[in-house]
């Protein structure tokens, strides 16, 4: 399975830097819709949609990208930026706690603002692509260091109910190796992500960090609610896109919406 990871990242990582960096801006949305209608898909798999009400899901979400993008830059694309943040921090942690109720429908809901929201900003923070991809790495490093932590330290389990697999060690792990890699960074590279303030830099990849774990149990609650291992077969050795995707759409809307404010 290992192995597997491994070749399906050498594949896919050095097709989604070169459209990062060489693709102009309509082609990288177009490119990134497609990613997202097919993470969609499988969304509306989990949600238990019939097949006419996938379509119709489909299109729905074609249509909120293809809508947003044209009145960007405006009020509608930050509202859907905050409306997301505020989704990550507010509904899904009542959730994964169980304090708020979810039906399918709830579920479709969230899957909306999730994606359209992750398609805007990747569409907006290409713009920048070398923080992007600082920013991504920062959720790639955490989920790998949480493996392999979780695997060889693990003992006392994150959210048994939701993923018996996820370890306190394993976080433990992955903030370890982003502290090293957030180092690396100021003492090699010295990105500016805001402004040069290390404070206000040092909190935005501690949350970037705190909600790559969030989004991680999110779909593993989703999952659970729907009685799947993972949420597709299209990447061998990851599962479904929504299983490589997990961490980076709960990231995505806080770290457009700062780059934005800023």
């Amino acid at each position: 399975m290992l192995s597997h990871r491994i070749l399906t990242v050498s594949v896919l990582l050095p097709i989604f830097l070169a459209a990062l960096f060489g693709l102009p801006r309509p082609a990288w949305g177009a490119l990134m819709l497609a990613v997202v209608l097919l993470a969609a898909f499988e969304w509306a798999k989990l949600a238990a949609l019939s097949t006419t009400a996938r379509i119709v899901y489909l299109l729905t979400a074609t249509a909120g990208c293809i809508a947003v993008a044209l009145a960007e830059p405006g009020v509608a694309g930050i509202a859907l930026l905050a409306i997301g943040v505020v989704f990550w921090l507010g509904a899904v942690p009542l959730w994964l706690t169980g304090k708020l109720a979810a039906t399918h429908s709830h579920i479709a809901v969230a899957g909306f603002i999730v994606l359209v929201c992750a398609w805007y900003a990747l569409y907006l923070l290409q713009a920048t692509p070398g923080r992007l991809l600082a920013l991504l790495a920062v959720v790639w490093i955490a989920d790998t260091a949480a493996y392999f932590a979780g695997r060889r330290f693990g003992k006392r389990k994150l959210a048994p109910r939701i993923s018996p697999g996820k370890t306190w060690e394993g976080v433990m792990g992955a903030a370890a190796a982003v502290a090293v890699y957030y180092a690396f960074l100021w003492l090699a590279i010295a990105p500016d992500f805001l402004g040069g303030n290390r404070s206000a830099d040092l909190a935005l990849v501690t949350a970037v960090a705190v909600l790559s774990i969030e989004g991680d149990l999110f779909e593993s609650w989703m999952k659970r609610r729907a009685g799947v291992k993972d949420s597709g077969a299209l990447l061998p050795g990851h599962g479904g896109i929504l299983d490589r995707i997990d961490g980076v759409v709960a990231v995505l809307p806080l770290a457009a919406l700062i780059t934005v404010a800023t």
